[in-house]
């Protein structure tokens, strides 16, 4: 008789900057018989460092997480570990962030409120080739539409959503102050505001920044 060999645990990554929800996760999918939790992270860059140090199969990512969200992480990461697929988790499911999500490559979008057990179960989908989308963001997303800003629109409102300088836009942005000006002042037309910090507002709560 022939032994057959054991199949290889799914190795995970757990990016959360909330260290008592990222810990709890943790254990709960330890009890898993397939799943090992091979490293954890509280930051964007961090997650990009024991990503390379672990090489998981799977890497389950905050959408809202310090240096870098996780979505600008997926996306290092598809750069960096290509086998890797990753998965987002958020408290915060607007739209605009699930299609800028796929199309990053994201295997996986789902509310923080999943259980444990069911996000074992997706991670399993997701490492034999699957996609998961939870139906309920997957809707919002349908019914929210497309975002009536340019891409160049929407890189300048993101820049100015903290309050940030004209000047420093430019900078970063690689732009003159007239053109950044010219750029906030359409989107915030588009968008129905009376200035930037309106339009930034009505922006983040469709998802489009």
């Amino acid at each position: 008789m022939t032994d057959t060999a054991p199949t290889a645990p799914i190795r995970v990554l757990l990016a959360d900057d909330e260290h008592l929800i990222r810990g709890a996760l943790a254990a709960l999918l330890s009890l898993e018989d397939d799943i090992e939790v091979v490293a954890q992270a509280g930051s964007g860059p961090e997650a990009l460092a024991m990503a390379q140090a672990h090489r998981p199969d799977i890497a389950v990512l905050d959408l809202q997480m310090p240096g870098k969200d996780g979505i600008e992480t997926a996306t290092e990461l598809r750069r960096l570990l290509p086998d890797c697929r990753c998965m987002i988790v958020t408290g915060h499911g607007r739209p605009g962030y699930l299609k800028r999500a796929l199309e990053v490559g994201v295997r996986g979008f789902l509310p923080k409120t999943v259980s444990a057990a069911d996000l074992a179960g997706i991670i399993r989908t997701v490492r034999s080739g699957g996609r998961y989308v939870d139906p309920e963001l997957a809707a919002d997303a349908i019914s929210a539409g497309e975002t009536p800003l340019t891409p160049r629109e929407t890189d300048v409102l993101e820049l100015a959503a903290d309050g940030t300088p004209i000047a420093e836009i430019a900078a970063r942005a690689a732009l003159s102050q007239g053109t950044v000006r010219n750029y906030l002042s359409s989107a915030a037309t588009k968008l129905g505001a009376e200035n930037r910090h309106a339009a930034v507002r009505i922006a983040r709560e469709h998802g489009w920044i």
